[in-house]
Parts: C-alpha cells; structure tokens; sequence
C-alpha cells in the first residue's frame, strides 16, 4: 500500500521538483502541496495524507508550529522534516513538536523514499549528522539527569552493533549492507532491540542505549 505524502515549502519549484521525484516512486503518491504550514494544517485536514513531507522555515506559519498543531488536530500524520538547515535549535524544536524524523534537502532519493515508507510506520528517521547530535546532547546531560535502569534482558553483540549504527542514523538497509545482513534479519534484530530497551522507536533507542553507557 503506497505512503500517500503531502508536500510542505515555500518554494513552488522545489516542490514541484520533489513531487515530480517521488511521483515515479511505486511506494510514494503525492496527494497535494502546501506553500506555508497553516495551508498545510489544513490541506491535512482534508487530504488526510500519511506523512507530511514539511519544511520548517516558512512564512505565515512555521514547520515547527504547523507541527505542534498536526500532532494536536491530525495525530495520525506523521511528519518527517525536511531542511536545509541542521542546526542544533531547528533539531530539537522540530523533534519536540512532534516530528518522527528530520532529513536534509541532500538526501539522496532513496533515502528519501526509505524514509517516507518508514515514516508511515511511525519509526523515527533521522539523518546521521542529525542523530549525532542527539546522542550530543544526551552525553552532555548531568549523570542524575540521565539515570537509567538496567536492561532486563541485556543486549546481543548484534544488537549491540544494531544499536550504535541505528544510533548513527543508519537506515535497515544500510544496516545490513554495513553488517552484510539480509534487510529482513536486521529488521527482526531493531523489534529485538527496542523491545528490550522498551522504547517506541529508533530514535528512542539511541538515546537509551547512550543512557545505558552501551556506546
């Protein structure tokens, strides 16, 4: 079943460009555009996408409001952000708001497409610069802040190896290929992961490994 995706930005052509891009995509239909995020709200309203493909800087209403308010009024649109900008406030607003994930306007077209698929999902992408800067922020937190229980079921030396490459923003795919894995093995070996870590996704698991002091 495709992954119907709304487009949000301010720039007409690069919206047109991207749907223009993701409409040859088998998994992806483009089911409308939206210039700045209060069109977006609504156009979520009634188009009902599953992801919401948002920019964050943009006029009359932000990606980082126009989220806040889909997590509120449409919580079954996922929204993945997508930006030229990666800097540490954008990051942590925008994942604070509500976004599942937050790619950069380099990301190649596969990647883009993992990510929508996944998206719909509710698994968390992250770019990898992005979740470096995740596991940053948690390393810099105090010891008391960062206390966490002990696992109690402790990870496998695969997961492990799961675990610091999800932890880097690596997709399953590039997980597999890195650990010369089939795609559906490394995807039984992230349910094992964040079951054990008891978290919701991919994301979360990084964090909670860095917590745990396994990387």
């Amino acid at each position: 079943m495709s992954v119907r995706v709304l487009i949000v930005d301010d720039q007409a052509l690069f919206r047109e460009a991207l749907a223009t891009l993701l409409e040859v995509q088998p998994e992806i239909e483009v089911v409308g555009e939206a210039g700045d995020g209060d069109q977006a709200v609504r156009l979520c309203a009634e188009l009902r996408p599953d992801v919401a493909l948002m920019d964050l800087r943009m006029p009359v209403l932000d990606g980082i409001a126009a989220t806040t308010r889909l997590r509120t009024e449409q919580p079954g649109v996922r929204v993945l952000a997508l930006t030229t900008f990666d800097d540490d406030a954008d990051v942590f607003a925008a994942l604070r708001a509500g976004a599942v994930g937050y790619l950069l306007k380099d990301v190649s077209s596969t990647r883009l497409v993992e990510a929508l698929v996944a998206a719909k999902r509710g698994e968390s992408v992250l770019q990898p610069s992005v979740a470096a800067k995740l596991v940053a922020r948690v390393a810099q937190l105090p010891a008391e802040t960062i206390r966490a229980q002990p696992l109690t079921t402790p990870l496998s030396d695969r997961e492990l190896e799961v675990v610091r490459l999800l932890a880097k923003g690596h997709s399953n795919r590039e997980i597999a290929k890195t650990l010369f894995l089939a795609e559906g093995t490394v995807k039984n070996l992230v349910t094992s992961v964040l079951a054990k870590l008891q978290v919701r996704d991919r994301t979360q698991a990084a964090l909670r490994a860095r917590e745990l002091g396994l990387f």
